[in-house]
């Protein structure tokens, strides 16, 4: 059967047995650290893409994908105290019906929201009241499933009911039943700051898992939050569901485009920019850091070649003088740094595939094996650590890691080429 030179030679120094163990070991080793580099960056990129989607999901918990509201110029009725004209309360009923009517949306409903002290006994914490309309599950979101005490149906309009983040519950001492006294800022007619108290009562309990809702949120309905203060004081828009939430930037931007330049509509990701943004970060220079694994056993490659090229010269010599190219030469030697490289990326790929795809048994094995936790409950609110494999993530590892075994070799492969038959054969 007919094998190309380059290929041929190449493969049989790959499975030739070397009498240099220094060589042999080097050779393993740029194996191994290749292989191992990629399967580490495969498993840490799932790892913190599954952090990524956990987040997301907790973010998108209680807020919809893409809110309408006024914009802060927007002047409300009976909210200017200059006496010049204020343009009407925008017609929430009339616009929700317009952004159903946009592709890609599948429910939009009011909502309303105030900033408040929340005060219990002598304990008392700055809140947002969110009011919703319960019946709407665009409005309530995944409320009702986040929901560890009460109920969601409690929230009635006149009931003076609220549901209350478990962190909140927890630092005012408060349990379904209890009271509540809430302390809104309002202004009077002739611009002098009026607090408003209003008593409540605790319906329900809730816990998302993150510190931004749990000790900041409560929920009343929308009748209820709308009966707090006057027009300009409570805030009002649409929360508007998607069906793809990954969608929601370019539907956010169609309907900024379609709808009043009077009303502000924002998408999570803007409303989330920073924690997404940080987690960019960190996956960026953890696949640096690590991506230097694989540098580093592509400079035992290196290595490995160029002593390899020292221990065939009289062997280079011979293929010259029998007529064989300068290139030819340097294919032997790629070829074999291609090999080994290719041959540890393959496997990295693999393994690390494995791993990834297990990491939800193979923690808790480790866990009841060395009796320790990875992410203790008292202090995280994520326990388990998910994983998530993207193929865009696994094909620019692989495509890097080739990148590199593959450049590695051309310096040795060129040292090869230039070697001088005479020279070499002089004192053989």
């Amino acid at each position: 059967m007919f094998h190309p030179l380059p290929v041929y030679v190449g493969l049989r120094y790959v499975r030739a047995r070397s009498t240099r163990f220094f060589v042999s070991f080097i050779t393993w080793a740029s194996l191994i650290g290749v292989c191992v580099g990629v399967a580490a960056l495969i498993v840490i990129l799932s790892v913190m893409n599954g952090f990524e989607s956990e987040l997301r999901e907790r973010l998108l918990s209680l807020n919809a994908p893409v809110r309408i509201t006024a914009a802060p110029t927007y002047e409300r009725a009976g909210a200017s105290d200059t006496g010049s004209a204020s343009q009407p309360e925008p017609d929430w009923a009339g616009i929700a019906a317009h952004v159903r009517a946009t592709p890609g949306v599948t429910d939009a409903a009011p909502y309303a929201e105030v900033q408040a002290l929340a005060v219990h006994g002598a304990q008392m914490l700055p809140v947002l009241l969110r009011g919703i309309d319960p019946a709407a599950p665009v409005a309530a979101g995944d409320l009702a499933h986040s929901i560890t005490q009460g109920r969601l149906a409690d929230l009635t309009p006149g009931s003076a009911r609220v549901i209350v983040g478990e962190v909140i519950a927890e630092r005012l001492g408060v349990s379904p039943g209890d009271g509540l006294t809430l302390l809104v800022p309002t202004v009077d007619a002739a611009g002098t700051p009026t607090p408003k108290l209003r008593d409540l009562q605790v319906a329900g309990v809730f816990e998302v898992g993150l510190q931004d809702h749990d000790a900041t949120l409560l929920f009343a309905n929308l009748a209820d939050v709308r009966s707090l203060g006057p027009a300009g004081t409570v805030s009002e828009g649409l929360r508007v569901q998607l069906r793809d939430v990954l969608a929601a930037p370019a539907i956010a931007a169609r309907l900024r485009a379609q709808l009043p330049a009077a009303l502000e509509v924002s998408d999570w990701t803007r409303d989330n920019a920073n924690y997404f943004r940080a987690i960019r970060i960190e996956k960026t220079m953890m696949s640096l850091i690590l991506l230097l694994i694989v540098a580093v056993a592509a400079f035992n490659i290196v290595a490995m070649l160029v002593m390899v090229v020292t221990d065939k010269r009289t062997d280079i010599a011979i293929l010259r003088t029998l007529g064989a190219a300068p290139r030819r030469v340097m294919g032997i030697f790629i070829t074999q740094g291609l090999v080994i490289g290719w041959l540890g990326v393959a496997l990295g790929v693999a393994l690390g595939l494995l791993l990834a795809l297990h990491v939800d048994s193979i923690v808790p094995f480790l866990e009841r094996t060395f009796r320790f936790q990875f992410m203790d409950a008292d202090v995280y609110y994520i326990t388990a650590i998910p994983s998530e494999v993207h193929s865009a993530n696994v094909a620019a590892i692989s495509l890097a890691a080739v990148l590199l075994t593959a450049l590695a070799t051309l310096y040795p492969a060129i040292r090869a080429a230039r070697t001088a038959p005479a020279e070499a054969l002089r004192y053989e």
